[in-house]
């Protein structure tokens, strides 16, 4: 399932109120909000439109309660993280959804780097290229909020209603690695999950 696939299963019928924190160039945005949501989409990078606030969500305020909450890839470089899923569940009404796709980059291990490596034109069995990458990602990445970190965040103050681990790689890779190539092989079990998607309901 991609990620838009997956917003669309889970979101309250339209026309549901619906926020999105880290919304980066909108396309998720445009797509909602040509379904028929009421959506407001902040970043604070955001681009011009108006459905689109340039704010970050500390500083994001509103006077109605949503329906749901959707944030793509966007809670694991938040700095203060149980801050930030705490105010996600103040916007929400009773009831309300938080939908997550996130990376659980700690996940990433020998097996994964050297197909990420092949991917991006390496050579996996180049001596020491599958311990340089590994050390790189963890460079690159020792910063952001694990996979566990953020689910115990979510767990806190939402009734988990879905959890399932998935595909990301690709997302980064970009255009030239089917996601559904990469999802076959972590199905297959050759490469590790290293994207979740979760789906919480905000007591009534």
């Amino acid at each position: 399932m991609d990620v838009g696939a997956f917003v669309a299963a889970h979101l309250p019928p339209a026309p549901a109120r619906v926020l999105e924190v880290g919304c980066g160039r909108g396309d998720l945005a445009r797509s909602l909000a040509g379904a028929g949501h009421a959506i407001v989409a902040i970043d604070p990078d955001a681009p011009r439109g108006d459905i689109f606030r340039a704010v970050s969500l500390e500083d994001f305020e509103h006077p109605e309660r949503f329906d749901a909450v959707v944030a793509i890839r966007s809670l694991h470089h938040i700095h203060d993280l149980s801050g930030a899923v705490a105010k996600v569940a103040r916007l929400l009404g009773p009831g309300g959804r938080v939908l997550v796709y996130e990376h659980a980059w700690e996940r990433f291990d020998e097996r994964t780097a050297r197909w990420y490596l092949e991917q991006r034109g390496g050579r996996a069995d180049t001596p020491g290229a599958v311990e340089r990458c590994l050390d790189e990602w963890s460079a690159q990445h020792r910063s952001l909020h694990t996979a566990a970190a953020m689910r115990a965040a979510l767990d806190s103050h939402f009734a988990a209603r879905e959890f399932a681990w998935t595909a990301y790689l690709s997302d980064e890779l970009g255009p030239g690695v089917a996601r559904e190539q990469e999802q076959r092989l972590i199905e297959a079990g050759a490469i590790a999950a290293t994207g979740f998607f979760y789906v919480g309901a905000r007591p009534s």
